[in-house]
Formats: C-alpha cells, structure tokens, sequence
C-alpha cells in the first residue's frame, strides 16, 4: 500500500484559488483525494452538493435579477439569482456570477431553465457552478427564475440595484420603438400591471374581482333590495375600473399623467402594439 502524498501548501492555494473553497476545505479535499487536483475538485463540488442539500429548506429571498436582451432586440431573458442575505446580494463577485450566467443564456440562445442550468460555464455547468458558490459562501444559492420573451422588438430594464427586472415585447424594431419599450418597461416596473389589456387579463382574475365587486354591492346597506340589473351595473362600472388601474394600456403615462400609456405609444408609432411583458421582483 503506497504512502499518502504529502499536501503542500502550494497545492491547497491553487485549489483555494480555483474553487474559491475555504484553505481547510481545499486540504481536506486533496488529502481525501490522494493529493489529485481535478477529484479534489470534485470532491469540493460534491461538498458543495451537500451544502446545498442541507439549506433546500432555507428561504433565498434576496439576491440578484438580470434582464437583458440579444444584440438585435428580438429577444430578451431575465434571471433571478437567489441568496440568503442582502450582503451576499450587494456582492461584486455575486453580482459578476449572475451576469455571467445570463451571458451564457445569450451566448447559447437559452430556451429553458433546465437548459441553461445543464449549459457549460467555464467548463463546468451552471447547476455545479452554482453549488461551487453554495460550497464557498455557506448559503443558500439557486437559479431562481429565469423568463424570455421572443417579438419583433424587446425593450430590457433593471430597476434599482438589480433588485427588479422587466421585460417588454413590442410589435416593432426600430430606435424609437426601443426607446418607448424601455420607457413602459419603466411603467411597468413601478405600477405593476396585471396585463398588457382588458382583452389579455387573465379570465380567473377578471371572475375573481366581479365576484369580489358584486360582493362588496350586496353587503352595501344602501343597495339593499336594488334589483340585479343596478348590481351588475354597477359592478361592471368597478369591474372597468379595475382594468383602468391594472392593465398596461389604461394606465396613466408615468411621465405625463395626462396621456394613457395607449396612447403615448400611438404617439411614438400608431402600429406599434405591446405583445407581451415580463416582471420579476426580488422578495
């Protein structure tokens, strides 16, 4: 049976510095590894496996949302990268792996997340390269979320310090379309609109706020014994208003209140039309 090799403290720097694992980690690793580089990083990544394992039942409320589309505007991605902490969050490295991964999701044209997850980072996958942090930082990190939208144009934009992100689809592509598409992604990220239209909102949420409405008219003492005609008047009358104030068209323009959102678009290019949007938002 031949020795154990002797570890030196060269060896645990250049694994420290590759994996960015802890020095007693990194010797432990080597020394379980007979001193061979590429299974102690293996090892490191198993740890890292386990460690991840261990915190599944923790919450990743924090972290890192990237929205950016391809060179041409035809498409766009968002990416939430998710931590524990607000510190690991504010990070600069944490912040670099997560820009990362969202230029390898441009780079491979990305169509899911299980796609980019099993995609090659540096070498390794996204999945092993995010258990690599989990091994490293001692939290709770995972790929979120990840969305994409395909149109004609696609307007990006992350809010704040990439705590939100959102993405629209536009009917055209063109300089100024793309300027008014990120101008509404703006719209959306501060009034949170549930739809781009009355038409596109979803038919359980309008059932959900007539019911609600019709309620809320019932128990009303004034309304007691009005026919249902005068009720379903005046809840359709609500039922409107809530399309005003939810949906992406009715709304007023953030940046001149008198024009509707619809309507600053017809100003910008009278066929130009939202397709769709996307919104992601930490917490």
């Amino acid at each position: 049976m031949s020795a154990t090799k002797t570890i030196t403290a060269a060896e645990i720097n250049k694994l420290r510095q590759t994996t960015g694992a802890g020095m007693m980690d990194c010797r432990k690793a080597l020394i379980e590894s007979d001193g061979d580089f590429e299974k102690a990083i293996d090892y490191l990544r198993k740890k890292g496996q386990k460690v991840a394992a261990l915190r599944s039942d923790r919450e990743a409320k924090e972290g890192v949302i990237i929205a950016k589309t391809t060179a041409d505007a035809r498409t766009g991605f968002i990416i939430t990268l998710a931590c524990e902490t607000d510190f690991v969050a504010k990070n600069s490295d944490f912040v670099s792996f997560a820009q990362s991964i969202m230029n390898l999701a441009l780079r491979i044209n990305a169509k899911s997340l299980d796609e980019l997850l099993a995609a090659k980072l540096e070498g390794v996958s996204v999945s092993d390269k995010i258990n690599d942090q989990v091994a490293r930082i001692g939290e709770k990190i995972q790929l979120a979320r990840f969305e994409r939208i395909d149109s004609e144009g696609v307007a990006a934009y992350i809010h704040g310090t990439y705590r939100m992100g959102v993405l629209v689809g536009l009917s055209k592509n063109n300089p100024a379309v793309l300027e008014a598409g990120r101008d509404l992604a703006m719209q959306i990220a501060a009034m949170n609109p549930v739809a781009v239209d009355a038409d596109s909102v979803p038919a359980e949420t309008v059932a959900r706020e007539k019911a609600i409405a019709t309620d809320q008219i019932r128990n009303d003492p004034k309304m007691k014994g009005k026919p249902e005609e005068m009720i379903e008047k005046i809840a359709t009358g609500k039922l409107n208003a809530f399309f005003k104030e939810n949906t992406l068209a009715a709304q007023p323009y953030v940046k001149d209140a008198a024009k509707t959102v619809g309507d600053y678009l017809k100003s910008v290019d009278p066929g130009v039309k939202v397709t769709q949007f996307k919104r992601l938002q930490l917490g």
